[in-house]
């Protein structure tokens, strides 16, 4: 398996683990800018195309199995769904894009707010872009990652259902997402390979984000 970037030790898996395992509430779910909570919380928010395993991901984050609501229907987020993970970091989930079937207002109308979102912001620390190991980045992908340099948004490739392809499929598909996010300013350098599934990779994204938490 691939190695996650930053390396973590031991005791700062630990402390990661601590902190995803406390209590995360949902605080409201926002489709309009001026109904947004007060930026007082670190925020790290989580983008992908539907059906990505953003949900999948989220409850697997925080050890739960309905943080967020997964669906065989893609598309189903549809706001900016906010958590507080103990009162030191909030985790959002963006509405997934590339979904063909949601109306051409309804896809303005998301991409307006979240581009809103991304460019005013000021307490939003990170994005984590989520991938499908199995299908690499699409065209979606880097649109998303193009508003992302735009909006100075530092952000990290997620790689997930890394359960799914074989090693040496998935090793050139982490090779070739670290080349180009060379070419990304605001991207950081490596993916994180993950699998909701097997826990692949998650004590390594919680020990990312645990960094960006509001200290006690």
């Amino acid at each position: 398996m691939t190695k996650s970037p930053g390396a973590a030790t031991d005791a700062e898996l630990a402390t990661a683990r601590r902190l995803f395992a406390q209590e995360c509430t949902f605080v409201r779910g926002v489709a309009h800018l001026p109904d947004l909570p007060l930026p007082v919380l670190p925020e790290v928010a989580f983008a992908g195309r539907s059906n990505v395993g953003k949900s999948s991901l989220l409850n697997a984050l925080t050890n739960r199995k309905t943080l967020a609501r997964t669906s065989n229907t893609p598309g189903r987020t549809r706001e900016l769904n906010f958590f507080d993970l103990a009162g030191r970091l909030m985790l959002v989930d963006l509405p997934g894009y590339g979904y063909a079937r949601a109306s051409k207002s309804d896809i303005a109308r998301w991409n307006t707010t979240l581009r809103d979102y991304l460019r005013g912001r000021p307490n939003l620390h990170r994005l984590c872009l989520l991938v499908d190991s199995r299908r690499g980045i699409k065209d979606g992908d880097r649109e998303m990652m193009a508003m992302l340099d735009a909006s100075a948004v530092v952000y990290r490739v997620i790689l997930t259902k890394a359960d799914k392809p074989k090693s040496a499929e998935l090793a050139s598909l982490v090779e070739a997402v670290t080349a180009e996010m060379r070419n990304h300013p605001a991207a950081l350098p490596k993916p994180i390979v993950t699998s909701a599934r097997k826990s692949i990779g998650i004590g390594a994204l919680q020990a990312d984000l645990a960094l960006l938490a509001k200290v006690d």
